[in-house]
């Protein structure tokens, strides 16, 4: 294989994986946009946003590491008089 045929295949190659690239960046703008407006119909039903959020990141949480998460939540709080 010649130089100039090795260069086409890697230039082939590469163009490749710069528009997969491209396109999986597409994707996720799209796919932001639409988190982005699902949040916003949410808010416009009077659903807290931010209280959304950390139950989304709860909901991806082991159910022991947020049961132990909670409890030293609640000795903390009760060390400073909130409980």
């Amino acid at each position: 294989m010649s130089d100039d045929q090795a260069y086409g295949v890697a230039a082939d190659e590469l163009r490749q994986f710069i528009e997969q690239q491209e396109q999986l960046d597409a994707e996720a703008k799209d796919i932001a946009e639409r988190k982005k407006d699902i949040f916003a119909e949410a808010k416009a039903r009077g659903y807290s946003v931010p209280i959304m959020k950390q139950i989304i990141a709860l909901r991806k949480r082991d159910r022991d590491d947020i049961a132990e998460a909670e409890a030293i939540m609640e000795m903390y709080k009760t060390a400073l008089g909130m409980a």
